[in-house]
């Protein structure tokens, strides 16, 4: 990925680590915590269309709308589909959101410990050390069939463009 790769958050650039992605590619296969610290890996859900959510932080409003969002529609898209939320959030504090939340089809994953998710997808940021804001979408095989990155960080994603993206795979 370029050094120029950049988003904004209140319309001040920041800078994205890592290596950029590209529809068509495998799904990089990193390891992610789960709620409970058991490791779970993009893998594990081949068979399954899956919408990764990428958000900086749960406890932000926008955040919490964008995951409440994929939350809400997991019951129209079927069990084929599995969203997974990924932050770099501590696992105990995801927990404690989704339960605060009442969010049970979205699965939280954790990528605080080698932030091995943001650099293999080019969504570390630099200076804050959280993901961007982004949603890609993954067909059966793991690879990568949309990829949605939110230029402004307050700005939730569009979703009628990554659920019609899911649609296409299903």
């Amino acid at each position: 990925m370029s050094d120029n790769m950049q988003v904004t958050m209140h319309g001040n650039p920041l800078n994205l680590l890592g290596q950029e992605v590209a529809v068509g590619q495998a799904a990089p296969d990193v390891e992610l915590l789960a709620n409970d610290l058991s490791p779970v890996k993009i893998s594990d859900y081949q068979g399954k269309v899956v919408i990764l959510s990428v958000v900086p932080s749960l406890d932000t409003p926008t955040c919490d709308l964008q995951t409440r969002r994929f939350n809400s529609e997991a019951a129209n898209l079927g069990d084929d589909v599995a969203i997974l939320t990924v932050s770099m959030d501590l696992p105990f504090a995801q927990a404690r959101w989704c339960g605060a939340a009442g969010v049970e089809a979205v699965k939280t994953l954790s990528d605080h410990r080698e932030a091995a998710f943001g650099m293999a997808y080019g969504l570390l940021i630099k200076e804050l050390r959280l993901l961007a804001r982004a949603v890609l979408v993954l067909d059966r095989e793991g690879k990568i069939t949309y990829i949605q990155r939110v230029k402004e960080l307050s700005e939730e994603p569009n979703y009628d463009e990554v659920l019609a993206a899911v649609k296409k795979v299903v």
